[in-house]
Formats: structure tokens, sequence, C-alpha cells
């Protein structure tokens, strides 16, 4: 199993006192189970860190073992994250930024999203994932948002066509999210640009990135795959970005017939 696939380290640290204070109050799996309601593979895999251990189970094991409210208290490090791990170096930087300039060519920028685009979204995560962590998930993003409220920071955002034809939420929830980016783009502090599909070949099919100034004036990069996540600032790569992303708003519409374009998207649902 790959670092990446591996469950959380607070399921297996949790899962494997389960198991220790079980063993040692010489409880079985199937009598713990069968308090707690679980099947017995079900209990060994909360004790592997498969699963993440429920607060039943916790209150089951800890009233059996005598654990003394020991094992009810690792429950409160089991919360979800709110952010997947290879994009936490990234939400930090995004957090200090003073200028934030984003590219998505698939997917309307996280900034952006309503909360029924993002839920959406997280709802169809593949592999699924449990309801909490789809409303911590949420909580997140939404939480990000607050930095458009940062007059002084500059965000700007280049969106390929496509993203605004994904029918995320049906043909309304896509609606009331395209008219969602016309309120945004009206404050002074927020640019955005639709890159037409019928521009041809440019750098933006290379996949989508973010450029992110620093409050000591330098520049930092983001730039994120299916099960990757890299945060990088070597010039030479950055420079190639700024290129790219220069070039990308020049083919770009700009900001009032960007705003026109997504009007008649609506209009269209």
């Amino acid at each position: 199993m790959s670092v990446l696939s591996q469950p959380p380290m607070a399921w297996r640290l949790c899962g494997n006192q389960v198991k220790l204070w079980r063993t040692d109050a010489g409880v079985t799996r199937e009598e713990l189970g069968r308090e707690a309601g679980y099947g017995e593979e079900t209990v060994k895999s909360m004790e592997q860190g498969r699963r993440r251990p429920t607060p039943q189970l916790l209150q089951v094991a800890d009233e059996m073992c005598g654990a003394r409210g020991k094992l009810i208290a690792t429950g409160d490090y089991l919360q979800p994250e709110r952010f997947a791990h290879r994009v936490r170096e990234f939400i930090q930087a995004e957090a200090e930024a003073i200028a934030v300039h984003s590219y998505q060519s698939l997917l309307i920028p996280g900034l952006l999203q309503t909360e029924e685009h993002a839920r959406a979204l997280m709802s169809q995560h593949c592999p699924p994932v449990d309801e909490q962590t789809v409303e911590e998930r949420l909580a997140g993003r939404l939480s990000r948002q607050e930095l458009l409220k940062k007059t002084a920071v500059m965000f700007t955002f280049v969106i390929y066509e496509a993203a605004l034809r994904t029918g995320v939420g049906g043909p309304q929830g896509m609606k009331r999210q395209l008219l969602h980016l016309l309120a945004v783009g009206k404050q002074r502090n927020v640019t955005i640009q639709v890159l037409p599909a019928g521009r041809g070949v440019h750098p933006g099919l290379n996949g989508p990135f973010v450029l992110m100034e620093t409050p000591h004036y330098d520049y930092c990069a983001f730039e994120e795959g299916q099960n990757t996540g890299l945060l990088y600032s070597e010039p030479e790569k950055i420079s190639l970005l700024a290129r790219r992303h220069a070039i990308l708003r020049a083919e770009a519409l700009d900001t009032e017939a960007s705003a026109e374009f997504i009007s008649k998207l609506a209009e269209e649902l």
C-alpha cells in the first residue's frame, strides 16, 4: 500500500488502542462486536485502522474493557481533516498571499464555488467518503472563501470554457454557480476571465495551476493531479508558469466579455 493510500494514522492508532485494551481485558472481537452491534470483521477493520473507529465502538469498548474514559477520549482525534494532506501547504500559502492567480481547466476554482456546487463535487468523490468527511471538507472550502473579503489581496481567475459546462449539480445548480461567478466578479479585487474552447492549442491544455505572490514579494506555485499535489518556488519553474499564465490571460476574453459569456451560458440553462 502506498503512503498516499494508507488510512489516517489516527485511525490506526485508535484502533490499535482498542485492540490492546480488549486483549488485556480478555474480551473477544466477537463479544465486543455483539455488544456494539457490529460484526466481527467490522471490529477487526476498525482495530486495524482500515475503517474509522466509531463513537459507538469506543463507548462499548471503554465500558467492557474498563478503560475509564481513555478509549472514548481518542474519538476527539478521529475527526476528518478539512484538507487532504497534499494540499495543506498550499492552503497556508494561499492564506498568506498578497496576490493569487489561478487557472482552471475543468473545475470551477474552489474559491469561487457555491456551497451547492462544492457539495455535489465532494459527494461524488471517488472512492466515496462518509458524510462526516464531506461536511468537514465542505466547511474547509467555504472557510477559504473568506479570503476574497481581503480587498487588499488581488485574485485573478482564468477559467477554461469546459469548466463552465460540466453540469455539476444539474442545470439549475450550474445556473446558480454561473450567477455566483458574475456576482463575485464584481468585487474590485477579483478578476474573472473566460478562455473559450475555440482558442485551439494553448498552454492551459497542460493542466491547472495557481501562482501566488508572498508577503515578501516572492512567488510560489501549486499544481495538483489525481493523487498528488506539489507546492514549489524554484525560479525556473515559476518563470515558466508565469509566462504561461500571461499567455492564457492574453488569450482569454476580457472581464466584460467574460461576464457576458457567463451570463449567456446561464440563460441557456
